[in-house]
């Protein structure tokens, strides 16, 4: 019996890199369980679940493999139409802190963002910070994983990219701020409704949670 190479490098490419997310994912954890450990245990128990649900999201299925893998960490930048993509509009009305202050206001946000079919995520955003700044946010990179625990429509998702709005005198909000840019990663759990329409929560490490509603333009 032979061994398939071509395989077995998928393989342990897939399992390498699922292990790397998985281990970025539950570091982010770790970093940001502490300040949340002040809020309600409820509300604590609840973060952490879902950040347990997007880490094991991350590692390889039996059935599909690793999803939001790209091929290539340029695929964001890469504008060609490709069989399958779907392209969704973004809008969250409400988002709720960890901890309140007088410095809160209301967010809000509004975004587009493209799915190719093997789950790379890529997208754009436009909103108004906790502190009524207008923010942008670029993220090239992101992954989406379906059916996750076994449950039809359930998905998570990640992206990554850069922020920029944070500014003075709140650019210590968020880290490795300069000059109002900043990098930004963004854990999710959402699911799929009747008509391609999604639900989603949007983790925002220990600030808080953004409720998200999306809705196939494409």
């Amino acid at each position: 019996m032979f061994l398939n190479m071509n395989n077995s490098h998928d393989v342990a490419y897939q399992t390498t890199h699922g292990l790397i997310k998985t281990g970025l994912i539950m570091n982010f954890v770790k970093f940001v369980v502490s300040p949340i450990n002040t809020i309600s245990p409820i509300m604590n128990r609840a973060f952490i679940l879902i950040m347990l649900i997007a880490a094991s999201s991350v590692m390889p299925s039996h059935a599909e493999g690793l999803k939001g893998i790209p091929g290539s960490w340029t695929e964001g930048f890469n504008l060609e139409e490709k069989a399958g993509d779907r392209w969704d509009f973004n809008v969250s009305p409400y988002s709720v802190h960890f901890s309140s202050s007088p410095d809160h206001k209301y967010v809000w946000l509004v975004g587009v963002e493209r799915e190719r079919s093997d789950g790379t995520i890529t997208g754009a955003a436009y909103f108004s910070n906790s502190f009524g700044q207008p923010t942008g946010y670029i993220y090239p990179w992101g992954g989406i994983s379906k059916n996750i625990l076994g449950i039809e429509h359930l998905y998570a998702k990640w992206t990554a990219g850069l922020l920029y709005g944070y500014k003075a005198p709140y650019e210590d909000k968020v880290p490795f701020n300069n000059n109002g840019f900043s990098p930004a990663v963004v854990p999710a759990v959402g699911y799929e409704l009747a008509g391609g329409n999604k639900v989603q929560l949007n983790i925002f490490g220990a600030a808080g949670l953004m409720f998200q509603f999306s809705a196939p333009i494409k």
